[in-house]
C-alpha cells in the first residue's frame, strides 16, 4: 500500500548534527530517472489492478461478505495512492509548481493509504480467523456481517485521517537558499516554528508509521494467519495445502514489501539527533528510497493475493474480459456499418442528385 511518500521527506533533511555542516542530499540525476521509471511502472500496474477490483464489486460480485467489504475499502485506499503517485512524482521534479495545496494534499496520500490499507488488511486475516477457527461461536454473530464491517471500515478510515493530521497541518511548501550559492531549492516537507516541535515530529510521525503502519497489521496478521494454518492442517480437505500456501503467500509478501522499508525508516529516525557523515547520511537516503519503492509494489501485489486468487473472483473478472470483448465487436462492427452506410450515401451522391434526393424520387 504507498506511498511518497513519507509523512516526513527525509530526501531533503538537512540537520544541524552532520558534521561540517550542511550537506548537499539531493539524490542523483540518474536515480531520479530511474525511480520515476520503477513509480510509473507501479502506479500502472496499481492502477489497472485496483481499479478492476472495484468495478468488479460494484457491477458484478457485489459486496456480500465481510472481507469483500474490506477488499473493496482496501482497493479504494490502494487507488487513492496510485492516483496520486504520477502528481507526486511531476511536482518534486518540478519544483511543486501546482502549489502548495497540492503540496499538503499529495504529501497526506500517502499517509492516508499507509494507515487505511495496513489496518483494513489486518481486518481481513481477523474476519478469516474468525471465520476458520472460530467457526462455530461466530455463526450467529455473522449474521450482521455487513453491518459491522462497514461501521469498522469507516472508524477505519476515521482513524487514518486522524493520524494524517500532523502531516496535513505541518506540511509546507518552502523556498530554501543554499549557502554560498544562487540557486534556490522548492520543498514541499514538514515544517515547524518551534524546535521543541519540530524534534518531537521527527520523532512521532516515523514511529506511528512503524506502529501503526507496520507492527500492529504484522502481528495481527501472524497470530491469525498462524490458528489459521494449525485449523487447516488438523482439517480433512482436499483444498487444504493450497490455503496454506495462499496465507504464507500473503504474510511473506507484506514482510518482503514492508520489513526492509521500516528497519531502514527506524534506523534514520534514531541517528537524526546524532552526529553522521555526509558519506553515511547520502547511503541511508539511498537505501530508504529503494525500499520504499519496494513497499510501493504492495498496492500492485494486494488486487493478485486478495482478490483474484479466488476462484469466484476470477470468475467474475474473466466475466468482465468477455464484456469488454463483446462491447469492443459491438462498437467496431457499429463502426463499420455506419461507414459502409456512409460510403453508401456518398456513393450514391456521385451518381445521382443525393441520397435525400433519391429518397424523395422514390417515394
Amino acid at each position: 500500500m504507498e506511498s511518497s511518500t513519507l509523512d516526513y521527506d527525509y530526501s531533503q533533511t538537512t540537520d544541524d548534527y552532520i558534521e561540517n555542516g550542511l550537506c548537499n542530499l539531493d539524490p542523483d540525476p540518474m536515480e531520479v530517472i530511474t525511480q520515476t521509471y520503477i513509480h510509473s511502472i507501479i502506479c500502472a500496474f496499481g492502477l489497472i489492478g485496483n481499479a478492476l477490483v472495484i468495478v468488479t464489486y460494484i457491477f458484478y460480485k457485489r459486496t456480500k461478505t465481510m472481507t469483500d467489504v474490506y477488499l473493496y475499502n482496501v482497493a479504494v485506499a490502494d487507488l487513492i495512492f496510485v492516483i496520486a503517485l504520477p502528481f507526486i512524482i511531476y511536482n518534486e521534479q518540478h519544483s511543486w509548481s501546482m502549489g502548495a495545496v497540492a503540496c499538503k494534499m499529495l504529501r497526506s496520500a500517502y499517509s492516508i493509504n499507509l494507515y487505511s490499507g495496513m489496518l483494513l488488511l489486518a481486518c481481513i486475516s481477523g474476519d478469516r480467523y474468525v471465520a476458520i477457527v472460530q467457526a462455530r461461536r461466530s455463526f450467529g454473530a455473522r449474521t450482521h456481517a455487513l453491518t459491522y464491517s462497514r461501521l469498522i471500515c469507516s472508524a477505519v478510515w476515521v482513524f487514518a485521517v486522524a493520524l494524517t493530521l500532523p502531516t496535513l497541518l505541518y506540511t509546507e511548501r518552502f523556498e530554501e537558499q543554499t549557502l554560498g550559492a544562487e540557486t534556490v531549492t522548492v520543498m514541499c516537507q514538514l515544517s515547524f516554528s518551534k524546535n521543541q516541535t519540530a524534534k518531537l515530529m521527527k520523532v512521532v510521525v516515523p514511529s506511528l508509521q512503524m506502529a501503526v503502519g507496520f507492527l500492529l497489521p504484522l502481528s495481527v496478521m501472524v497470530f491469525c494467519y498462524s490458528s489459521i494454518v494449525c485449523t487447516l492442517l488438523r482439517a480433512q480437505s482436499s483444498q487444504r495445502h493450497k490455503a496454506v500456501r495462499v496465507i504464507l503467500a500473503v504474510v511473506v509478501v507484506f514482510i518482503v514489501c514492508h520489513l526492509p522499508y521500516n528497519v531502514t525508516l527506524l534506523s534514520h529516525t534514531l541517528s537524526l539527533f546524532k552526529e553522521r557523515s555526509c558519506k553515511v547520511e547520502r547511503m541511508k537516503l539511498q537505501v530508504l528510497a529503494i525500499s520504499r519503492s519496494v513497499a510501493y509494489l504492495h498496492c500492485c501485489l494486494n488486487p493478485i493475493l486478495y482478490a483474484f486468487i479466488g476462484v469466484k473472483f476470477r470468475s467474475h473478472f474473466q466475466q468482465i474480459m468477455r464484456d469488454l470483448w463483446c462491447f469492443s465487436k459491438k462498437y467496431i462492427y457499429n463502426a463499420r456499418t455506419s461507414r459502409a452506410t456512409s460510403d453508401v450515401c456518398i456513393s450514391g451522391r456521385v451518381s445521382s442528385d443525393g441520397c435525400n434526393n433519391m429518397t424523395s424520387f422514390s417515394a
